[in-house]
């Protein structure tokens, strides 16, 4: 396995970059989240990469950042129908801890406007990440609370209290979104925690 990815930038498109390392120019597909933050060729420039396998060639994905890495190897190996090159659109259509937060939340609306996303493929990424992506992804979208709407926050706010109390991530969701059905969009945190503690 190759780790990453020393040299040169020699070219850099919006999903490909060449990296010379030693007389050697390597292709690297990159999403557009990396691409936004390089330097202008020529310019030294390091890559965390993953190399995909297959009968027909080796491609090397590339990341600035371990966070954009972690995600992409968590889309492909953890999320059934997502390959490589759909996974680098996800990096390229959304933030990854705006990613985190959509799933946290299970707003299927916010992942479906990914190019390539469907509403199908949105509801199972959400369904098999949510637990995977767990309480440090729920503290992750609580960062992004000044992006989300006031009912959003409450929900945001009591599901991480919940979860502070042990419960799982998926379960206090339920219980809370129950709730705030019954209550109405302006139940206080409070009111939220307690009565879904109720049906917990």
């Amino acid at each position: 396995m190759i780790s990453h990815l020393s040299g040169t930038l020699v070219k850099a498109w919006p999903t490909q970059v060449v990296i010379e390392t030693n007389g050697v120019g390597y292709e690297v597909m990159i999403p557009l989240s990396s691409f936004d933050s390089l330097p202008r060729p020529p310019a030294q420039v390091k890559l965390l990469t993953h190399l995909v396998v297959r009968e027909d060639a080796h491609q090397l994905f590339g990341f600035l950042t371990a966070e954009e890495r972690d995600l992409f190897r968590m889309l492909i190996q953890k999320v059934s129908g997502i390959g490589p090159k759909t996974a680098l659109d996800v990096l390229s259509g959304i933030s990854v801890a705006d990613f985190k937060s959509a799933v946290v939340q299970n707003d299927v609306t916010r992942l479906s406007m990914i190019k390539g996303i469907g509403k199908k493929t949105a509801e199972r990424m959400i369904f098999e990440l949510k637990d995977k992506i767990g309480v440090a992804g729920a503290w992750e979208a609580a960062s992004q609370r000044g992006k989300l709407s006031a009912e959003d926050r409450s929900v945001n706010d009591a599901v991480l209290a919940l979860i502070s109390l042990g419960y799982k991530q998926s379960d206090a969701l339920k219980s809370v979104r129950t709730v705030l059905d019954k209550a109405g969009k302006n139940a206080s945190v409070e009111k939220l925690v307690y009565e879904a503690l109720r049906q917990l």
